[in-house]
This record gives C-alpha cells, structure tokens and sequence, in this order.
C-alpha cells in the first residue's frame, strides 16, 4: 500500500445542505490564507500500517508510509450548496463545468440528483486513493501480510480510485473530518444506479462507496489505556453507519447519531486493502522519537544478552541496514515461549512444519524468527523499553503497545477481520497475539 501529495476537493454534512432558492444564512467567513514566514499549521499525519518507517522502494513525493497534513496557502475546501433534480441523460452535460465540484447520485435510468459544492474558505481538502492523477494528494495501493506490499497499481485493488477525503478547519482546534468518496478530475463524485444510496428523512441525498470507507476510533485515546473501539462506516456526506453485513452490500447500515466523522488521535480508516492511522500533533508529542527508539536499541546492545546455547553476543542491527537479510549477531526467538536465541540450524521439527523448531531451555515446538525492532514511531503507545514481540512476525515494541495492536481487529476483505502487526502487516497468531522476550545477560 502507498500514499501521495497535492490538493483539490472535500465536503460536509448532509445537514449543511439547502435546496434551490434558499437563500440561507450569510456567514462571515472565518477563513484567512496563511502569510509568507508564517509557522506551519499541522493538522496531523497519517500513518500507513505495514510499512515500519519506509517503504521498501523509499519514500519518493506523494509516495510514503506517513504523510503530514498541514494549512495550505490558499483554502481549498468545498461545501455543500444547491441541490438539483435532472434527467439522467443530461448528467453528462450538467457536469461539463470542471470549475464545479458537485456529487451525481444515480435514482434511475430517468431520475439524478446532482448536488452542487462551492468553494469553503475555513477548510483545506486533502484526497487518499488509488489513483495516481493529480487531484489525489495520498496515492494509497494495497498492503499485503507480512509486508510483501505492492507499491504499484494492482490489478485485483479493492481500494478505490477516489477512496475519501479529509477536511480540516483552517482555525483552531484544527478539527479533521473523514468523508467517503473523493472527487475526480472533473471536479465530480459519482454514485450509479448499483451504489448504496438513499434519501435522508431532511429530503436530501446519501450514499456508500463500493466497498466503503471504515473507520474506528480508539477508547480512551492512543495512549496507555487505550483500547480498541467499535468499526463504523462513513458515508459520502459524513454520517456514521454501522457495518453493512459484507463489505459491498447494497443495504446500507443503521445510522449512529451520537457518532460523528471527526478523526481523533488514534483513529484507523480502513480502505478496504489498506488501513491508516491518524495522529493528532499533541498525540505525537506524547509518542517516542527516532532518537528515543534509537537509545532504546543501543542500551539492549549495552546489556549484552546472550545465545543462553551458544553463548554468542547478540545485537539489533542498526534500522540504516534496512531489513535485509538477519544480521550475525541478531537476535532470534522461538515464538511460542519468548526464549530469544543467536540463529542455529538445530531442533527441525519438520513432521510439524517446515518452519517449526524446538526450543533447546523449554522444548516447546513452534516457529522460529529473527528479531525486528519496530521503528514507526508513530504506532507506539508509550516510549516503553522493546520488551514485547510480536507473533509470528518478531517486530518488538513496548507491552502496551504489543497488547494493543494484538487486540484491535483490522478489517480483512468483505467481512473478515484479523489482528495484524502494525510494522509489516502479518497477522497474528497464538492465544495472545504477542510474546514477552526473555533474554539471558551476559554470563561475567
């Protein structure tokens, strides 16, 4: 999976919405263009799952594992204003006006809804997607277990084109709102006959993506105490629904009114063959730097853990290395009961699998990794020392954040879901999903 930059698009709620001839209320606008010298506003970042820092072709223009969203010069969100009834026949030509962001919603062979965006000078727009068009700021491909990714387009994507877009309000608190659907080169969203969509009980329209945008936010933050919270679906207009039964049922879910679309610290937004994590500037304050992950690697070097057979010294190569192939010296572990070992070609239980080895201390049977240190500083809960594995991958983090990512389901095609490591994106396995490591010092 893949991100890119660039702006162009966005849009609120149904309930901003006014029909034709309503004039409405006037309202001052609030927005204000950023001044040349000004200190960057930052709305957030987005983090990919799956890729431990990097991607693994490096990170190049709009293509990396984490994007930060900051104030544009110029305000470049849209709104919702005018709402028209139009033969579906002239949608073509009803939409041939670029200048005009409008969504198309598709009643019938003879019947459209088309609703008319104008420009939003208190919001910027930033669009996520698969497509590599210009309009799209995140390009975003399909993350495959164990971080194998593809970082070019797939044929077989299940991500859209156009996934959704985030709004973010140009004056403080800085709010981000997700909305399913991003606009394409014509300036246009639209939703055919086949898209889930309905009148809502105002009289306006709503609607689903194909394969919808999802999204979770976490209880009591991304920190210590977090935990996982409940998996919703966004609409088009940015109302909360609960989960369609398969990921691309017609039948939309049941609306979720004390929920809203604004993104938290924490929250994920799973598009259906990628998942993202947003974190707020204040969350990353609270998050380990590379500097701290950095000591954290180079003081379990200081101790000198030890092969406890071989009695080799082990080491965590340094993360300038790349994940290659495993270092000399670097540490392994036998997932099943957290002994961590120099590598050896002993104990092959190949009558249980090709992968399974035996551990020499506690002869329990299972696979038998190297070591990884997570260094996506942004998927950490805590800056707690790298005591946790994760199961069957071998990426090390904190407990808390061992325990939290070991317990949050990430969705998994139509209706599946499974917990995944947060650096390279396999699925987990065993009762817990993460092991403590057990190291043996240096025997002088």
């Amino acid at each position: 999976m893949v991100l890119e930059g660039n702006p162009e698009v966005g849009s609120p709620r149904t309930s901003d919405l006014r029909h034709p001839g309503h004039k409405g209320s006037c309202v001052l606008s609030s927005g204000e263009d950023a001044q040349p010298g000004q200190e960057s506003i930052k709305y957030g970042e987005l983090i990919v799952l799956g890729y431990n820092g990097c991607l693994a072709s490096g990170d190049k223009g709009r293509r990396r594992s984490r994007l930060a969203l900051s104030r544009r010069s110029h305000a470049n969100g849209v709104k919702p204003d005018v709402m028209h009834h139009i033969s579906t026949p002239l949608v073509s030509k009803a939409l041939s006006n670029r200048g005009q962001h409008s969504i198309s919603y598709t009643l019938s062979r003879s019947h459209s809804v088309i609703v008319e965006y104008t420009h939003d000078s208190d919001t910027d727009m930033f669009q996520i997607g698969r497509s590599t068009e210009n309009m799209i700021d995140f390009v975003v491909t399909d993350t495959s277990p164990g971080g194998g990714a593809g970082e070019g387009p797939s044929a077989q994507s299940t991500i859209s084109r156009y996934a959704c877009r985030i709004l973010c309000d140009r004056r403080p608190p800085y709010t981000a709102r997700i909305y399913a659907a991003g606009f394409d080169a014509s300036s246009n969203i639209f939703l055919g006959e086949r898209a889930a969509k309905w009148r809502t009980p105002d009289g306006l329209m709503d609607g689903l993506t194909t394969n919808g945008v999802l999204v979770m936010h976490p209880a009591g933050g991304f920190s210590e105490d977090s935990a996982p919270g409940v998996w919703r679906e966004i609409s088009v207009c940015g109302n909360v629904y609960t989960l369609r039964d398969s990921r691309s049922a017609q039948q939309r879910g049941k609306l979720v009114e004390n929920e809203s679309n604004v993104l938290r610290d924490g929250s994920l937004i799973d598009l259906c063959g990628a998942t993202l994590l947003w974190r707020t500037p204040a969350g990353l304050l609270r998050a380990p730097t590379l500097k701290q992950l950095e000591a954290q690697r180079q003081e379990a070097n200081a101790a000198r853990p030890q092969c406890p057979v071989g009695l080799s010294t082990l080491a965590f190569p340094s993360p300038a290395r790349g994940r290659t192939a495993p270092d000399k010296q670097q540490p392994w572990v036998y997932v099943r009961c957290g002994h961590v070992h120099g590598y050896h070609g002993w104990g092959c239980r190949r009558e249980r699998g090709p992968q399974e080895r035996e551990c020499p201390l506690c002869r329990l049977v299972g696979p038998y990794v190297p070591l990884w240190l997570g260094q996506e500083a942004g998927l950490c809960l805590d800056p707690g020392p790298p005591s946790h594995a994760f199961a069957p991958c071998g990426h090390v983090c904190s407990e808390k954040t061992a325990r939290y990512w070991a317990q949050t389901p990430l969705p998994h095609g139509t209706h599946a879901f499974h917990a995944a490591c947060p650096f390279c994106g396999a699925w987990l396995t065993g009762e817990h999903g993460c092991i403590r490591l057990i190291f043996q010092g240096p025997l002088d």
